[in-house]
């Protein structure tokens, strides 16, 4: 029996973005494991109901070491006896480097211990050289996570199509960091608009208990209809209650969450609002029929551990009259500035977000350097020139060479740990 193991020890969104490489796997071998954190079990358990699922004390409060310490030890020796064909690590941490030396190093894809030493495959040391331009990203997480694996399945086999549930508008209250959300007054406004613009439907607000005061608040600025219409879920639901109520609703308004990213799997059309450190290229909601509205300044994006120097500029345009009508579907005579309108689609790689209005001056670098990625993950369809999105017959020779040397060195292609990288190009016979 044919058994792989994929540790996921990062967040709530993480788990659901792990899906396509997953599905993957789950189409090649008889048994696969993940390993998360214990708190994210019942999660990972609701939405991969085919996998065996494991918890590790891996985020804060967990309880006291030496309690901690029994319960890994305990699990690391049930691991390392699974004998795994494959172990797919995905996170760049200690804990990741030091459970991957309970396997075989080379049946590690991912973060691996070799001979005492942390190995770090070329897949990703060419994402942490595009990282440092992350206005130029050229892919989503759930693509990069898949392409840890062979030819992945498609696209958009993933996630379904995004389609009404019948359920009305939800609302997230906020996400982990507050300046990557809509404060109450600006959030208010944004959902008048959709509940204008939909005929006044229910509302449902979502969220943990800590955010009951921001419901209140936003309630504050909510007209008697919308007040008549909500319903405050914040604090109340757990993941499979939660899931019910998004796989419910007609849309779901919402910051870059894991809410955002469990209704993309349950194909509930979401508008996603992104700005300051939020980056729809990266993060953005996988799948057909989806909107992302980003905010795009100079700065963006920035990096959310430090303070905002221009007080969280890309926050104004959300707050915009001209964008309060093109969400409540009313024709605008302009749009505002510095906001960029997408729709979510597909491209030979992965998702992409296609704009419908708005300017982005990043956009042709950003799109040549998915094309350079392509040629490394699916290199037939990269060299055809076929389904990556804007790209011209004839390409800016200039920027390619630039870009191709930011993203490439020579030392990846010397004899050492590089030449052990996964997905191996060589066996990639092209992207379905």
């Amino acid at each position: 029996m044919k058994k792989a193991l994929v540790i996921q020890l990062a967040r709530f969104g993480d788990i659901i973005q792990t899906k396509r490489l997953i599905l993957t796997l789950l189409g090649r071998y008889d048994e696969v494991h993940l390993a998360v954190d214990s708190s994210l079990v019942p999660l990972a358990r609701l939405v991969y109901p085919q996998l065996c699922v494991h918890g590790l004390a891996a985020h804060r409060g967990a309880g006291s070491p030496a309690e901690v310490f029994a319960a890994s030890r305990m699990l690391f020796g049930r691991l390392a006896s699974e004998r795994f064909d494959a172990v797919y690590n995905l996170n760049f941490s200690r804990l990741n480097f030091s459970l991957s030396a309970l396997f075989d190093a080379d049946s590690v894809r991912g973060y691996a211990m070799r001979s005492g030493q942390p190995e770090v495959p070329l897949w990703a040391r060419l994402a942490f050289r595009w990282t440092r331009k992350r206005r130029i990203a050229p892919l989503n997480l759930v693509d990069f996570w898949a392409y840890f694996a062979r030819n992945p399945v498609c696209a958009g086999e993933v996630n379904p199509v995004a389609a009404r549930g019948g359920g009305g508008i939800g609302v997230v209250l906020a996400g982990r960091d507050s300046r990557r959300s809509l404060p109450p007054a600006v959030l208010a406004a944004c959902v008048q608009a959709v509940f204008e613009g939909t005929g006044g439907p229910a509302i449902t607000l979502l969220g943990t208990a800590a955010e009951k005061t921001l419901a209140r608040q936003l309630m504050r600025h909510f007209s008697g209809p919308m007040v008549e219409r909500t319903v405050t879920l914040a604090g109340k639901t757990g993941y499979t209650d939660l899931a019910e109520v998004v796989g419910t609703l007609d849309t779901l308004i919402t910051p870059d969450t894991g809410t955002m990213h469990l209704a993309a799997h349950l194909g509930t059309p979401v508008q996603a609002f992104f700005l300051s450190s939020a980056w729809c290229f990266e993060t953005g909601p996988y799948g057909m029929g989806h909107r992302v509205w980003q905010g795009l300044v100079q700065c963006s994006p920035c990096e959310e551990n430090r303070p905002c120097p221009v007080s969280v500029a890309c926050l104004a345009p959300f707050a915009d009259k001209r964008f309060l009508q093109v969400l409540a579907g009313k024709a605008a005579e302009a749009y505002p500035e510095h906001l960029s309108g997408l729709v979510s689609m597909f491209d030979a790689v992965g998702v992409t977000y296609l704009p419908v209005f708005g300017e982005d001056m990043a956009a042709p670098e950003r799109r040549e350097l998915r094309r350079l990625v392509a040629e490394h993950v699916c290199p037939e369809t990269a060299n055809a020139g076929a389904g990556l999105i804007g790209l011209s017959a004839m390409q800016d020779m200039t920027l390619q060479d630039s870009l191709g040397r930011f993203l490439f060195s020579e030392s990846d292609w010397m004899l050492d740990a590089a030449g052990r990288d996964f997905p191996d190009v060589a066996d990639v016979p092209g992207f379905c």
